[in-house]
């Protein structure tokens, strides 16, 4: 085949499918822009409703798909592509794809549970497995934490609805508790008088519910004394860390000491 008969294949070719092929292309660009636009409007909608931002994020995620599939379609059936066919093909496609991916349907299905029984929104503190962190997002598959230390915690969604899930934002108050040991020849009295005067002069810790401070054991090597104020939910860690160092503080100042673990040991020697 000689370069003039390429050449005029060529054109042929660009002539016949060149402006299909392009408005293919035409389609998806679009497609794509609409799916960012409508997604957009959509995730703005729901949030401002009762499904709040975690029901928007997931829906909007949907949305987006969606509409991506649909563009694909559609610029399919532009280059003249038999969609019936096509669409048997992707059918039979995604339930192999579906067999081979049960975990990744598990986790959608999770996540679709997740939104409609909302166990957590974004933004609530919660424990999960064993991870503790507040939820940025809750995503078709997986839910994404923040912890304290600013780590990132990615959580499949079946594992979530499988595991016990802790919400640490479903109250406005927390209780804070504490377990101070000091020595059996100490006075119990004084000691809990000294408690309850850092207490009461702490502005954060409620006064309904009130504290208690109590004898919760008499361990092995201390008296145990369960300390357990209630303050509100952004107060818990500050009011955890000083109530304890002011607690140590005034015990050395007061001369009420606060035991390590001891332990007597008898040496029994046998005589030869």
């Amino acid at each position: 085949m000689d370069i003039q008969s390429i050449q005029t294949t060529f054109f042929s070719l660009v002539e016949k499918y060149g402006w299909k092929v392009l408005a293919a292309l035409i389609i998806l660009i679009v497609g794509r822009i609409l799916a960012g636009i409508i997604t957009w409007s959509v995730k703005k909608v729901v949030s401002r409703s009762k499904g709040g931002k975690t029901l928007a994020v997931f829906v909007g995620n949907l949305t987006f798909i969606g509409i991506m599939v649909f563009a694909i379609v559609a610029a399919i059936n532009k280059l003249e592509v038999q969609t019936t066919s096509f669409v048997a093909i992707l059918g039979a496609a995604g339930l192999a794809v579906g067999l081979a991916l049960q975990g990744s349907l598990s986790n959608f299905a999770s996540g679709v549970m997740l939104v409609l029984f909302r166990p957590f929104e974004v933004g609530d503190v919660v424990q999960i497995g064993g991870v503790t962190g507040m939820v940025e997002e809750i995503q078709i598959f997986v839910t994404t934490l923040s912890t304290p230390d600013k780590k990132t915690i990615i959580i499949p969604n079946s594992k979530i609805t499988s595991d016990t899930i802790t919400n640490f934002s479903t109250s406005p108050v927390r209780r804070v508790d504490m377990v101070v040991g000091i020595a059996y020849n100490a006075d119990i009295d004084k000691a809990k008088s000294i408690v309850k005067e850092i207490l009461d002069n702490d502005p954060r810790v409620l006064k309904d519910p009130a504290y208690t401070v109590v004898v919760a054991e008499l361990a092995d090597s201390s008296v145990n004394l369960a300390i357990r104020p209630h303050v509100e939910g952004a107060d818990y860690w500050d009011v955890l860390f000083e109530t304890q160092e002011k607690v140590k503080k005034a015990f050395d100042a007061n001369g009420i000491g606060i035991p390590f673990p001891q332990r007597d040991v008898h040496i029994i020697t046998e005589k030869a």
